[in-house]
């Protein structure tokens, strides 16, 4: 496993880390306990040191939080722990963020995981509104001051988000999704975020498991899986599901990837990509089993693709995706 340092905190994190979405099983079926616990060890155990949760993620009473409050009173290793605030809100509106409202969902964390500090705490994809209320960021300081958190980071749904999230001076870190389908952050906000030295923590890096290859039109998904009922945006932000990409036209890309990189494992392919830009801190892969947790790891240690390499991928997100998808996130 290879470390990088995420941004300005400091934190000397493992390059593949953990997204713990869906890590007690597949969207859509019950919250495994017994399986999140064997992901989240054989996590630590190949090197991963740096794990994001929820307070949302499991079945919806903060299961994810619990598994990883049990790991970590269970190992000994140095272990850096992401969890997200503001998704329990309902409704989800700008309105309903407030200074007392994220400092209780902050202090519920705590409890999940029975830690009395939280390395990173981020604001879960808010509303674009709340990044212009100074009085939601200011209520943080105080939060880290308490020792309850030790930094701050954002969680966003489009580049503009970001770019106005890190104006805050105690915005260490932005999480964003970023894949071959999603190529806009690599733009303007990575230069932007080199400059202030901010950590990125990549989301969504196999476009909801477009990018592994695996999928075809025949594929079909559990009934509470947000790739059958979040297509068009129906629950939340379209670009969560396939990075917003129209199903079959997704496929049509990945068919061409193929073509391009013949007898390479597509996966790793598309996480040694998001690896190759030096502004990024790490990535966070799902893993519903630790069969998939073992195969995201070995990107650490493939070579970093070649400029040839890389404008292939690039001519095929221009010719297929770029239009349909670059100016809405």
């Amino acid at each position: 496993m290879k470390y990088r340092t995420l941004g300005r905190t400091g934190f000397e994190i493992s390059e593949i880390s953990l997204g713990t979405w869906q890590v007690g099983g597949r969207w859509g079926s019950p919250f495994d306990f017994k399986n999140a616990e064997r992901i989240l060890n054989e996590a630590v155990d190949q090197g991963i040191n740096f794990i994001d949760t929820a307070d949302v993620y499991g079945d919806g009473n903060g299961e994810s939080e619990h598994a990883v409050g049990k790991l970590l009173r269970s190992r000994s290793e140095r272990i850096y722990v992401a969890t997200k605030c503001g998704r329990r809100l309902n409704p989800h509106t700008n309105e309903a963020y407030t200074p007392k409202a994220l400092r209780g969902f902050v202090e519920d964390s705590l409890k999940n995981m029975q830690i009395e500090t939280i390395d990173l705490i981020q604001l879960h994809c808010p509303p674009t509104e709340v990044y212009y209320r100074p009085e939601i960021f200011a209520e943080f300081d105080k939060l880290i001051a308490e020792g309850k958190i030790r930094k701050l980071g954002v969680s966003v749904e489009k580049v503009e988000e970001a770019l106005k999230a890190i104006e805050y001076d105690n915005v260490d870190t932005v999480q964003i999704i970023f894949n071959m389908f999603r190529q806009r952050p690599s733009e303007l906000f990575f230069e932007q975020a080199k400059k202030r030295d901010i950590g990125i923590i990549v989301r969504v890096p196999l476009a909801s498991g477009l990018l592994s290859g695996k999928y075809t039109k025949g594929t079909t998904f559990l009934p509470g899986d947000h790739r059958t009922f979040n297509r068009n945006g129906e629950a939340f932000d379209k670009g969560e599901t396939f990075s917003g990409i129209d199903y079959n036209t997704g496929l049509k890309a990945v068919e061409e990837l193929k073509e391009a990189f013949p007898g390479e494992d597509l996966a790793m392919l598309a996480l040694r990509w998001i690896l190759t830009f030096d502004a990024v801190s790490c990535v966070i892969p799902g893993a519903s089993n630790a069969g998939q947790l073992k195969a995201n790891v070995s990107a650490s240690e493939m070579n970093k693709l070649t400029t040839e390499q890389m404008e292939k991928v690039k001519e095929i997100y221009d010719e297929r995706i770029k239009g349909l998808v670059h100016h809405l996130w």
